[in-house]
C-alpha cells in the first residue's frame, strides 16, 4: 500500500496517510509478538537456558589465573639447604612439583606436555648460595608454546626461590624500601571476577543480534513480515512491535545473569542496579538494531545466522576488552574496536561490579552506545521501507 484513498466526490483523490503512529496498533503488535516469542522453545532457550550455560562455562570452564601448575623440580644437590628449597617448591599453592634428580626425566616430560617447565638445583647450589649472588642459584627451563603459562612458571619459580632466600641468615641483606604490591578492585587477582561481567555482555549480543535476527529473519522466509508491512500499521510501529518482546527478554535475562554472577559465583556487585539496568538498555539499543538490520539484509535464517556471528558475536568476543585487553592490541585494530557497542558495555559492566558508579566511566561509553544504536535503527528503518515498497 502506498498510504492514499480515492474519494469519488468530485474532488479527485485525496491523500490521506494512513500510518501515523497510533499506540493501539503498537500494543497490538507488542501483544502479538510477545505471544510468538512464548511459543517459541528455541527463543526461551538462548534468552534464559543460554545465559546459564555460558556463565557456568566462564566461571569454572575458561580462567586465566595459574595455579597448581605442573612443574619439575631436579635436586642435583644432596645438601641441606638444597633440600629446604625443593621443600618450599612443594609448599606453594600456584606450583604443582614433581620432584627428580637427573634433568633428562623431566625433560622428556616437558616436550610431551605433562609438565610446563623444571627448576633445576645444581650439584653446587651450596657454593653458589655462599657467594651470595655472584652466580644465579637455579636454572629454569619453561614450554615457551604456551607463553602466558611461561611466563607465571618463572615469575613463581622466582618468587619462591627470592622468599626462600630472604629466610636465610646468609641471604641477601634487607632492603631499605620494602615494597608490598596491592591491587585495586580485585585483589585475590581471580581471572572469573573479570570474565563474568563480561560473559554477561557476550550473552546480551547474543540476544539481542542473533536472537533478533533469526526471528525476523524467520518471518520474512514463511512471507509473514510482508503481511504485516502491508498492514496500515506505520514502520515504526512494526519494528517496536517486534523489538519490544526481546527487549523485555534481554533485561530478564540480564537480571538473571546479574543474579547468579552476584550469589553463585560470588562476584562483588559494588554499583547499583539502577546503573546496571541503564546501561543494559542502552546497550540492548544497538544490539536489536544490529539484528534487525541484518534480518532486512538477510531475508532468511541460515545467512541471518552467519552474519549476525561474525558481525555481531565473534566481534563482542574478540574486540571488546572480554578476553583480550585493546591497549595490547595494534593501532589499526584498536580503532575499529571503537565500532564494536560490546566494548563500552564490557568496560561499563566491569566497572559497576568491581569498581561501583562511576559516571565519568558510564557517560561516554551510553553515549557511544546510543549513537551506533541509533545508527543502526536508521539505516534499519530506510531498508524495512524500500522492502515495502
Amino acid at each position: 500500500m502506498n498510504g492514499t484513498t480515492k474519494h469519488k466526490d468530485g474532488n479527485g483523490p485525496q491523500q490521506t496517510d494512513l500510518r501515523h503512529f497510533d499506540l493501539r496498533r503498537l500494543i497490538a503488535l507488542v501483544t502479538k509478538e510477545s505471544y510468538q516469542a512464548l511459543r517459541d522453545p528455541s527463543t526461551l532457550l538462548i534468552a534464559f537456558v543460554l545465559p546459564v550455560v555460558l556463565l557456568l562455562l566462564f566461571a569454572y570452564a575458561v580462567s586465566l589465573d595459574a595455579k597448581d601448575v605442573r612443574v619439575g623440580v631436579v635436586l642435583e644437590s644432596p645438601g641441606a639447604a638444597a633440600q629446604e628449597l625443593a621443600a618450599a617448591f612443594a609448599g606453594t599453592k600456584f606450583l604443582d612439583a614433581h620432584f627428580a634428580h637427573d634433568r633428562r626425566e623431566v625433560a622428556d616430560q616437558l616436550v610431551s606436555g605433562d609438565l610446563r617447565g623444571y627448576v633445576v638445583i645444581p650439584q653446587d647450589f651450596e657454593q653458589r648460595l655462599a657467594q651470595r649472588g655472584s652466580e644465579p642459584l637455579v636454572q629454569i627451563v619453561t614450554d615457551g608454546s604456551y607463553p602466558n603459562t611461561a611466563n607465571y612458571v618463572e615469575n613463581y619459580a622466582r618468587g619462591v626461590v627470592q622468599s626462600w632466600r630472604a629466610g636465610l641468615d646468609v641471604g641477601a641483606p634487607a632492603q631499605a624500601v620494602m615494597l608490598e604490591p596491592r591491587y585495586w578492585f580485585n585483589p585475590e587477582l581471580e581471572s572469573r571476577r573479570a570474565l563474568i561481567p563480561g560473559a554477561i555482555a557476550i550473552v546480551m549480543t547474543i540476544i539481542g543480534t542473533m536472537l533478533t535476527a533469526l526471528v525476523v529473519a524467520r518471518e520474512w522466509e514463511r512471507g509473514t513480515m510482508e503481511a504485516v508491512l502491508s498492514t496500515p500499521a506505520s514502520v515504526a510501529e512494526i519494528l517496536i512491535g517486534k523489538l519490544l518482546p526481546y527487549f523485555v527478554l534481554g533485561m530478564l535475562s540480564t537480571l538473571g545473569a546479574a543474579a547468579l554472577a552476584v550469589f553463585v559465583f560470588g562476584v562483588p556487585m559494588r554499583g547499583s542496579l539502577a546503573a546496571l539496568l541503564l546501561l543494559s538498555a542502552v546497550f540492548m539499543v544497538p544490539a536489536l538494531g544490529q539484528g534487525l538490520l541484518i534480518s532486512s539484509l538477510a531475508r532468511n535464517q541460515f545467512l541471518a545466522a552467519q552474519i549476525a556471528l561474525f558481525s555481531g558475536f565473534l566481534p563482542a568476543f574478540m574486540l571488546s576488552g572480554f578476553l583480550y585487553e585493546i591497549d595490547a592490541m595494534p593501532a589499526p585494530i584498536r580503532a575499529i574496536t571503537r565500532l564494536v557497542p560490546a566494548r563500552y558495555f564490557v568496560d561499563s559492566l566491569k566497572t559497576v561490579f568491581l569498581v561501583g558508579d562511576i559516571w565519568a566511566v558510564f557517560l561516554p561509553n551510553l553515549a557511544a552506545m546510543a549513537a551506533i544504536g541509533g545508527l543502526f535503527f536508521v539505516i534499519a528503518k530506510r531498508a524495512t521501507r524500500k522492502n515495502l515498497e
